[in-house]
């Protein structure tokens, strides 16, 4: 048997793929490689935010939009092509390179597809970021948004997340999960603008991770805790020790429902260990604070048990509706 020498070789084309949302220039090893072993390097974007750094590095690319048959045809003789593909990932040149594959009468070179870079978890994060400086800057409505103006938006929302959960509906829990999340991208980026005490997305998430190492002392430190009781036991120490508080009530916000209002009242003071008697009155405020105590005791959330009791006296009312 002959063997195939290398001017009859179909060659090799390497789509070379990177994400925007890693800096240019962070490219794999077997990218590299790829790179410099090849015998052309194309880029159809001149623009491309790797060419810079891939001329840098020594690397000639020249710019040209071939189609799939000009590539099969720069392959031949046993050469290597590496394509450095655009943010949309080249579906014109793939697909001319399928239908080729697909007719049987040409000899196709071996086609990789080769990551050069590969986005992290949480680089979705960064996308949102970039779409909320851009709304905030072109958009009307939320050019003109504050703080205070969209507060309300934020307690729908956290409301509307509350509601998903409960109802086990795990497309619409995603959706309030992301409108939650907007929640917290917009204000950030409001507060970038103050011109007092600005601070922006990055000082946000900063600042809840140095909050969760510290509070997880048993994660990222020396302490042990294997129940989850012993992790809240460490959570509340390091708290109280971050916050200094002259009273367990401090810190709790008086604006949310009265039920859990109460039940949160009830569990610090319970787990301070006081000793405090419940307000003598008359009326029925009296009679559901009292209930929501007993409940936070017995380890029940009565807001959580009365919409669920609200859900099914809406049930019953729709029966009763026919």
């Amino acid at each position: 048997m002959n063997a195939t020498s290398p001017e009859d070789s179909p060659g090799r084309i390497v789509l070379l793929t990177t994400s925007h949302r890693v800096a240019p220039g962070l490219l794999s090893w077997p990218a590299w490689q790829a790179l410099r072993t090849a015998d052309r390097v194309l880029c159809s974007d001149g623009a491309h935010p790797q060419l810079p750094y891939l001329r840098e590095a020594g690397i000639s690319v020249d710019e040209a939009s071939p189609t799939a048959q000009e590539l099969v045809d720069a392959c031949a003789g046993g050469h290597t092509v590496v394509v450095v593909a655009t943010g949309e990932g080249e579906p014109v040149l793939t697909d001319g390179l399928a239908r080729l594959a697909g007719s049987g009468r040409v000899g196709m070179p071996e086609l990789e597809l080769l990551p050069a870079s590969y986005d992290l978890p949480g680089a979705r994060l960064l996308d949102l970021v970039q779409v909320m400086d851009r709304i905030r800057a072109e958009c009307p409505w939320s050019s003109q948004q504050t703080h205070k103006g969209l507060a309300k938006y934020g307690i729908e929302e956290a409301y509307e997340l509350v509601e998903a959960i409960e109802d086990g509906d795990r497309d619409e829990l995603r959706e309030e999960l992301g409108d939650v999340l907007l929640q917290v991208v917009f204000h950030a980026r409001i507060a970038e603008e103050d011109a007092d005490a600005p601070f922006s997305i990055d000082d946000v998430a900063g600042g809840i991770v140095a909050k969760l190492i510290h509070r997880h002392p048993h994660v990222f430190g020396d302490e042990t805790a294997t129940t989850p009781e012993e992790v809240k036991e460490h959570w509340l120490r390091t708290k109280a020790v971050e916050k200094r508080r002259e009273s367990v009530t401090e810190g709790i916000p008086l604006g949310q429902p009265g039920l859990a209002l109460a039940a949160k009242l009830a569990s610090r003071v319970r787990t301070a260990g006081l000793q405090v008697p419940l307000p003598r009155g008359e009326g029925v405020g009296y009679e559901l604070l009292a209930m929501a105590v007993r409940a936070e005791a017995e380890g029940a959330d009565p807001e959580a048990a009365l919409r669920a009791a609200a859900r099914a006296y809406r049930d019953a009312i729709r029966v009763a509706e026919g």
